[in-house]
Parts: C-alpha cells; sequence; structure tokens
C-alpha cells in the first residue's frame, strides 16, 4: 500500500502511468472477448465504495474504478483471509483507472481505501458459474511455473539477507544494519506481486509510517528503517526485528506454496511500475535512509522478470507489443544505470530535478507499453 508523494518528477510519472492505465485492464475491448457485458463500474470517494454490481459471473471482468473524493484511493478484490485476487492503487482524485481480474466462483469482498490506509470500505461480491481459467492454456499455464521459480530464487535470498539484517540490529552493530537494509530490500522489491497476495503480511513488513491507520502498529522494515537513520538508537528493536523475520518466514512459505494467476502476473508488471513512480522516483518510499534506488532497480528487475514469464504468449499474440517492451525495459534500465555507485546506487538525495525527471520519462514510456499486456493476457 503506498501514499502518493506530489514532487515534481512524481507527479509526472504518476500522471504518466494513470494517464495509459485508464486502458490498462484492456477496457471494453477485454470484456467483450472474455463474454462479458462491460465494465463493472465503482465509484470511490472519501466516505463510500459503491460497486455497480454484487453479483458477477466466473470468469474475467474488468472493475473500472473513478474516484470522486479528495484523497488518494485504492481498489481490491479480496477472498477469504483478504487474499488479494486483484488490486489497482494509486487513483488519484478525478482519475478513473482500470482492471482486469479474474475470479472463479466464490464469495469476496471488493474494497476501497480512502488515503490508501487501514481495512477500507468494503461490499459483498458473489461470482457464480463455471469459466475456463486462464492457467488451462499451456502457455500461461507455463508462464505461472517459470515466474514461480523466479519467486523462489528470490525468496531464497530474501530470507538469508533478511537474517543477516535482522541479526546486525540485534547486535546493536547500527553500520552493518544499513549497509544490509537496502540489499535485504532488494529481494522483497522484486517480488511483490507475489508478496501483496497474503492479506496484512505485505504492510506488517513494507508499511510506511503514514500508511497505518489509527491504533495500528507500526513494524516492519521502515519502522527499523527509521530508527537507524533518524533517531540512531535500534536498543529496543529486537522484538521488531524478530517479528520481521517471522513475517518474511510466512510470506516466503505461502508464496512458495501458490503460483501467480497469469492475469495477476501481467497486472504486476504494471503495480511494480506504480510503485516506482509513487514512491522510489518521489523519495517517499525510503524517505529516511534514501536508499530509493535499490528499490527503483529492484521493481523494473520485478517487472521485467514477470513480463519475460509471458514472453511465449506475447510472441505469440503481440509481437510488435513484446518488441516494444524489449526496447522500452533497455532504455529504463540504461537511464538508471547512469546513477550506480560501485555495487549499489546513489541515494535519491543526489540526484537532481532533471535526474528525475529524465527517469520519471522512462517509466511513463515503459508504462504505456506494459499497460496493455494484462489485455493481450486475457484473450
Amino acid at each position: 500500500m503506498r501514499t502518493a508523494l506530489v514532487l515534481t518528477a512524481g507527479a509526472l510519472a504518476l500522471a504518466g502511468l494513470t494517464a495509459c492505465s485508464s486502458s490498462s485492464g484492456g477496457g471494453d475491448t477485454a470484456a467483450q472477448a472474455s463474454g462479458k457485458p462491460g465494465k463493472i463500474t465503482v465509484a470511490a470517494s472519501d466516505t463510500e465504495c459503491k460497486v455497480s454490481t454484487a453479483a458477477l459471473p466466473a470468469g474475467t471482468s474488468t472493475f473500472s474504478v473513478t474516484n470522486g473524493g479528495s484523497k488518494v484511493t485504492e481498489f481490491y478484490v479480496y477472498a477469504a483471509g483478504d487474499r488479494v485476487m486483484g488490486e489497482v492503487e494509486n487513483i488519484v482524485p478525478g482519475l478513473t483507472r482500470d482492471v482486469l481480474i479474474e475470479l472463479p466462483a466464490g464469495v469476496y469482498e471488493a474494497a476501497c481505501k480512502p488515503g490508501m490506509i487501514g481495512k477500507g470500505i468494503r461490499n459483498p461480491l458473489k461470482v457464480t458459474g463455471d469459466a475456463v481459467a486462464l492457467s488451462e492454456d499451456a502457455k500461461l499455464a507455463k508462464a505461472t511455473a517459470d515466474y514461480q521459480r523466479y519467486v523462489k530464487s528470490q525468496t531464497d535470498a530474501l530470507l538469508v539477507k533478511t537474517q543477516e539484517f535482522v541479526d546486525a540490529v540485534k547486535a546493536g552493530d547500527i553500520d552493518k544494519a544499513k549497509s544490509l537494509f537496502p540489499i535485504a530490500r532488494t529481494y522483497w522489491e522484486r517480488i511483490e506481486p507475489a508478496a501483496e497476495s497474503f492479506g496484512d503480511l505485505d504492510p506488517a513488513i513494507d508499511a510506511r509510517e503514514g500508511d497505518l491507520a489509527k491504533g495500528e502498529e507500526w513494524t516492519g522494515f521502515h519502522k527499523i528503517e527509521k530508527d537507524l537513520w533518524v533517531t540512531k538508537d535500534i536498543s529496543k528493536d529486537g522484538p521488531i526485528a524478530d517479528k520481521l523475520m517471522a513475517d518474511v518466514k510466512k510470506i516466503v512459505e505461502k508464496a512458495s506454496a501458490e503460483k501467480v494467476p497469469p492475469l495477476k502476473l501481467a497486472n504486476g508488471a504494471k503495480e511494480l511500475l506504480d510503485e516506482v513512480a509513487t514512491g522510489k522516483i518521489t523519495g517517499e518510499e525510503d524517505r529516511y535512509s534514501h536508499t530509493d534506488l535499490w528499490d527503483f532497480a529492484a521493481n523494473l528487475e520485478g517487472s521485467q522478470a514477470a513480463v519475460s514469464a509471458l514472453r511465449p504468449v506475447l510472441d505469440e499474440r503481440a509481437p510488435d507489443l513484446a518488441k516494444t517492451l524489449d526496447e522500452k525495459f533497455a532504455h529504463a534500465e540504461d537511464t538508471l544505470g547512469k546513477h550506480r555507485d560501485g555495487d549499489g546506487w546513489k541515494l535519491h538525495t543526489e540526484l537532481s530535478k532533471d535526474d528525475l525527471k529524465e527517469l520519471s520519462d522512462a517509466i511513463n514510456a515503459l508504462a504505456e507499453p506494459i499497460s496493455k499486456v494484462a489485455a493481450v493476457v486475457a484473450r
């Protein structure tokens, strides 16, 4: 869950991402391709979340979310246990964003989150009937299996590096913990399409101070980050570090046991770019350590891994789009690569306004074609 910070470069990136994402789910074309009568409209405000229907047939549906409120909002469809079936974040006031979500028969909740905090305003959603799952397609099934192997490689490293970070925190070694903080988070940021599926575990691990509803306890990476760089006192962070490690182990176990569905994989590639635009370019994500470019690089790599898993499908159904994605990913990587610093990255505070705008432009150029991937997968 992310709180948008409107800075010059970040606003440019968010505007580009949201402009192209009004059709990111494929719109009416995708709905017609999947046999749906049209979009399911969601009217979100600061106090309401009006979904145009409480019942729909199984299969792929397009949810079109309009934010008529004064706060940035986000939209989720939850299964039991707050398992995320689909989402769209960072919907600024006055904007409409679409998301394609595949839902088998069952009982769900559709939720809007004004201010992108808390449990949100929820509505029951019942799905009935039968539909052929997208994963029944052999190439899409292979894509989910290939991505699962990628997730496994990243979660193995996440466990190791988070344990090293936790050990340094508990030992009171501030310098070592600081050096390990962006490294451990690299593996986390690469797998967020998988990690964000599991209810409260994602915010427990990755919430920032402003992401919490009143009364919620702040835990995870960013609580320790503040103590490392601001208060410079981690003497009382042992229990928080232990909880972080326990939560990471839980999410790794869950991610290892469940494949990311094809459509969620396509949406996840786009969501990772949203993360870059609204958190990394703005400096909002790692606001105390300023190590945002580590996260930027990891989100970009994770997005590319998701698209790579889907590449056989894209080559077959939309070869021109696949070629464009290759070009735009390469351009974004080259642009980011200018800010290398040894084995890591420059601090966000070392970047000029021109640097940030150039990064924003590169992400915007990639966001437009990547917003089309979900519709291709849903054909």
